[in-house]
């Protein structure tokens, strides 16, 4: 009997939710996870390379790609200290590294020795101290010992002081600063003895701005973290301060360096210098920005000094602020002066045209970009722009744009040349200067699946990817395990069609990075049947603009849309097989990894284990997740031989899952939809493959499951994307596309199909780490019994 014929290509629509899964478009897809529309296919999403160059073999390249402190060399095979932060740094899951030893901190101890990769004779570290010992280390003298902190990525930022497309990227942690310099993270440290300590938790991210000095040759970057013990209350010594780095020196916004917007209070006669200032000034900020030659400070923490008549050393947070310098060095001793004031020791030192403006609003600033030369400030649930006026006397106004839509993450707004984007309170948000509008109507209820507890929102961060034409936001969504505090899932949207998809991924931060070397073989940790680019691709050569991400544990990568795996960046502690025989319990601080199922298949999480030493892995080295004992162990389906001696890696191991529209083309009839088959346009492969399952008449009921447990032929539904035997297709071995069909039989009052990986499948890293691209579909069905016959 004749089939009718519906082809479903190209793909524009992505992820679509805002309506019940038979009313959506013919190319949408109720379910879009771990893949993305690109194009016009359906494309498997971004994978992840380690950044560094210079590592001698796989066992080194993830400590490359990690943020770390030089403790100094190694003399006579020994060094003992203390790591730098001592008492508040130290904890388990930390690591060190001389040369291709690895030293891994299991436990906690006082001290307790560390596994070794090597043969050192003593190796012990304290922690709740921070003492470290080594001893009897092969590594020759002045071998540097690393120490890698394990602390979340706080952020990523581009220092513009370089040549074009080849300036350094800065990182930090809830502690230090890092710079990416001769191939690997390292902390950065200048000539003077001031190297920053910060002391906020994994909810002070960093905002940073450069700025242009005096003269072109000077160039500095802002950063702050917005951390202090009381915002309103005491001043304590822990509060964090505005830094300033000029390319060789970290200085902070303390004592003489101080943001003075009152002078000195000296009241002597007649008034005395005083070698440092003790008026009012400005603590921290949530916000700098550099506008119309003056710097800003939105949203700031203002100390009151030691003045006398006041509570000294008082902090309180304005909300609604932003403070200015005058036009000019917002160093010069009068650069934050408010007007109609001077310093009573050094009278030319008076209010030259800064001050502040407080917007008429109790909501915080949370969040501020340009759309080209207009600040958009974000408040939490309105959108305001800072205008210019142009005037000295008042050189700034607050103009309200929307009253009922602002962000609710600082690190979640993104620019454009004629919007920008951020996640508000009530979706994702767009604003053009004029009018701020949701742009996600297609998946309205996404933003509410952003997990609140532990401070989530404010863990949501945004960047935009100039190669793929995608934007990325990671959120820490319901469905993952309440216990987790860090982001697990990553929001794609395509701004060049308006589509939607999700990832599973644990990321903090996003960043640029433009300081790659051109990837050769020697310097890629990826096989040839993994590398699905050109050797001419742009994202392979050298100085391109890369994306970068970190994560929980420090490290930073690559990500790459062209790479069709996950970067090895989570840190396997210890690794333990267990009574029951046929699984082991690995320590993952903090993995943000799941072990749930839902009604569609098996969704729990799988892991790729490498590098692990002393050891020899049962299976294939890709394991699935079968409990979560805390955020910091999970138990896997896997055991091993020997004892581990560290060095080992996990890499999350994403499944596609995509679950169609429930398919009827015959629904405007009343006639119920009989489908034969679907031919499958997709890329070719080497060992790619994925399952196709299906639904009929809006059930959740897999017809493969039901096939196998009535003992029904219904085949596989195995999506082959490789070439067939090439006795009998010969041409498929040099195909571009291969058109493959998967065989259906089945009617109903609609027709729904999902893809995924089987456990099989996904554990056979020649399937799950293979590419997947999807061109087109062409259902073949045919108009059958009307409803109810």
């Amino acid at each position: 009997m004749a089939m009718d014929r519906f082809i479903i290509a190209p793909f524009k629509t992505g992820l679509q939710t805002n309506t019940k899964p038979w009313l959506i478009m013919d190319d949408a897809f109720e379910r879009l996870n771990n893949a993305y529309v690109f194009r016009g296919r359906i494309r498997k999403r971004f994978g992840g390379r380690l950044m560094g160059t210079g590592w001698s073999s796989l066992l080194t390249a993830p400590l490359f790609s990690r943020f770390r402190i030089n403790l100094g060399p190694l003399m006579g095979g020994a060094l003992a200290g203390t790591v730098p932060g001592g008492t508040a740094v130290a904890a388990v899951g930390q690591m060190f590294s001389i040369g291709n030893e690895i030293f891994t901190v299991p436990s906690a101890g006082n001290p307790v020795v560390m596994l070794d990769t090597g043969a050192a004779a003593t190796k012990t570290y304290d922690t709740t101290t921070g003492a470290y010992v080594f001893a009897g280390v092969a590594s020759p003298d002045n071998t540097p010992v690393w120490f890698y902190p394990a602390l979340p990525v706080m952020g990523l930022t581009v220092y513009e002081s370089g040549a074009i497309n080849n300036q350094p990227t800065y990182g930090f942690d809830t502690r230090f600063a890092y710079v990416f310099a001769g191939g690997f993270w390292q902390q950065s440290v200048g000539p003077s003895t001031v190297t920053p300590l910060f002391h906020g938790s994994n909810i002070n991210f960093f905002w940073t701005t450069n700025w242009r000095g005096a003269t072109p040759d000077i160039k500095v970057l802002f950063i702050t973290n917005f951390y202090v013990v009381n915002y309103n209350g005491l001043g304590n010594t822990t509060d964090d301060p505005i830094w300033w780095f000029d390319g060789t020196n970290w200085v902070a916004a303390t004592g003489a360096n101080a943001f003075y917007f009152m002078p000195q209070n000296n009241t002597t006669t007649p008034p005395t210098p005083l070698a440092v200032q003790t008026g009012q000034y400005v603590k921290t900020a949530r916000i700098i920005v550099a506008f119309k030659n003056r710097l800003l400070l939105l949203n700031t923490v203002e100390n009151n000094g030691a003045n006398t008549g006041g509570t000294p050393n008082t902090n309180t947070n304005y909300v609604n602020r932003v403070r200015y310098s005058f036009n000019g060095s917002p160093f010069a001793v009068n650069a934050w002066y408010e007007p109609n004031t001077q310093d009573a020791a050094v009278p030319s030192n008076k209010g030259a045209g800064a001050g502040f403006i407080d917007a008429t609003t109790e909501e915080a600033i949370i969040s501020a970009e340009f759309i080209k030369d207009r600040l958009i400030v974000y408040f939490e649930r309105s959108t305001w722009e800072l205008a210019y006026t142009g005037n000295a006397v008042l050189p700034f106004v607050w103009q309200k744009i929307n009253t009922e839509l602002g962000s609710e993450a600082q690190q979640s707004t993104v620019p454009f040349d004629k919007q920008i984007l951020t996640i508000g309170n009530t979706g994702v948000h767009a604003c053009n200067g004029s009018n701020v509008e949701r742009i996600d109507t297609l998946i309205p209820d996404e933003v509410f699946e952003i997990y609140n507890k532990n401070i989530g929102v404010q863990r949501v961060a945004g960047i935009r990817d100039y190669f793929t034409e995608l934007v990325y936001w990671n959120f820490p969504s319901v469905d993952q395990s309440p216990a987790e505090a860090y982001p697990a899932r990553v929001l794609v949207y395509n701004y060049r069609n308006g589509s939607w998809a999700i990832n599973d991924d644990c990321i903090t931060a996003w960043g640029y990075f433009e300081q790659q070397p051109g990837l050769t073989w020697a310097s890629s940790t990826t096989t040839w049947e993994q590398s699905n680019f050109a050797w001419q691709s742009g994202t392979v050569a050298a100085q391109f603009r890369q994306v970068i991400a970190g994560n929980q544990q420090g490290f930073v990568f690559i990500v790459d849309a062209e790479t069709d795996r996950n970067a090895p960046v989570m840190q396997i502690s210890q690794m333990v097989n267990d009574a029951s025989g046929n699984t082991m319990t690995l320590t993952i601080i903090d993995h943000t990894l799941n072990d749930d199922e839902d009604d569609l298949s098996d969704n729990s999480d799988f892991i790729l284990i490498e590098n692990a030493q002393g050891v020899v892995l049962s299976g294939t080295g890709i394991y699935e997740v079968v409990n979560v004992v805390s955020t910091s162990k999970v138990q896997v389906l896997g055991t091993f031989t020997g004892t581990y001696t560290g060095g080992g890696t996990a890499t999350r191991v994403s499944n596609i899952r995509i679950l169609s529209k429930q398919w009827n083309p015959y629904v405007e009839k009343g006639q119920n939809v009989y489908l034969s088959k679907i031919d499958f346009g997709v890329e070719r492969t080497v060992t790619g493959a994925i399952t196709v399952d299906y639904y009929p008449s809006s059930t959740q009921l897999s017809m493969l499951q039901e096939g196998t447990d009535t003992q029904t032929i219904q085949g596989t539904g195995v999506l082959e994307t490789f070439p067939y035997d090439p006795l009998f297709y010969p041409l498929e071995q040099v195909q571009d596309r291969l058109w493959h069909a998967i065989y259906f039989q089945t009617e109903g009052e609609c027709i729904q199909i999902f893809l995924y990986m089987t456990t099989a499948q996904i554990v056979d890293p020649k399937i799950s780490l293979e590419a997947f691209e999807l061109e087109g579909m062409v259902l073949h069905t045919m108009a059958v019994s009307t409803r109810l016959e």
